[in-house]
């Protein structure tokens, strides 16, 4: 059960599987390159797991931070993403750039020789406590583990952000406002009925489409200075609704000529219809 221990035989199949990968020869036996392959990726995986759960185990407080995460497209915030940085620095290091240009490889190399080195050493250090004392983590265990974390998470930041562009903070910031706008809305269709305690706590399904619904016409009508305001140029909205701006005028334009107990039916309908 010991984490090191763990990583002992982690550490044991990569080792293993890089030694067949040497031995092969990828044109004479391209089938069997391919599954081992497969076997590394798994097995690195794993690896680094086992490394992440050591690093919460023994420098929990001095972890580096991740709050960049939130700039990056959901898309790429996958559980495999720290397995697919390492193999993109593997690929930096010998000269292969898959998914970047190649001047901007060549500034990200120094960075991934780097992480590819701290890995080493982080592998050394822990494999050589498992086979003396599996059960504490010494000072150069800790600084190794601690320098190899924060190259981790400059490399991850360099790389991503060479890929794909980023969040702003401002989009960051108006992702945050819609968030806002989503839980006052609720809080206003619970108090006038619109909604109930039950369905939210049941996962009701139609909330999917009742919510945002609702969010609308608050964000047009009770909030106007919020993140749906008007005010505010196109490229200033989220990209949530910037391309739909002209649309949320005429609908905004069309609210303002209700009476209270003619929105009040327009809600009430938006919670039922399909």
């Amino acid at each position: 059960p010991r984490l090191l221990s763990q990583f002992f035989f982690a550490d044991e199949r990569v080792t293993r599987v890089v030694a067949e990968i040497n031995g092969l020869d990828a044109e004479l036996d391209p089938q069997q390159y391919l599954v081992l392959l497969n076997q590394l990726h798994l097995s690195q995986a794993h690896l680094l797991a086992v490394i992440e759960r050591i690093m919460e185990e023994c420098i929990p407080t001095q972890r580096h931070s991740r709050d960049y995460l939130v700039k990056f497209p959901e898309e790429l915030l996958v559980d495999n993403l720290g397995n697919h940085m390492l193999f993109a620095a593997e690929c930096l290091l010998a000269g292969t750039f898959i998914e970047v240009e190649e001047a901007e490889g060549v500034q990200l190399r120094p960075r991934a020789r780097n992480l590819l080195c701290s890995l080493e050493l982080v592998r050394t250090v822990l494999r050589e406590q498992s086979l003396s004392q599996p059960g504490t983590y010494p000072e150069p265990v800790r600084a190794a583990l601690i320098q190899f974390d924060r190259l981790f998470a400059e490399f991850e930041l360099s790389y991503v952000s060479s890929l794909v562009a980023v969040k702003s903070p401002e989009e960051i910031y108006r992702q945050q406002e819609i968030i806002v706008l989503f839980c006052e809305t609720v809080e206003r269709a619970l108090h006038l009925g619109y909604l109930t305690q039950e369905m939210i706590d049941g996962y009701e399904p139609l909330l999917m489409f009742t919510i945002p619904r609702l969010a609308i016409i608050s964000g047009l009508l009770i909030y106007p200075e919020g993140p749906l305001s008007l005010e505010r140029s196109p490229e200033q909205m989220s990209r949530v609704f910037s391309p739909f701006y002209n649309l949320l005028k005429k609908i905004r334009d069309l609210l303002w000529v209700l009476s209270a107990e003619e929105l009040c039916l327009l809600e009430r309908s938006l919670c039922t219809a399909e």
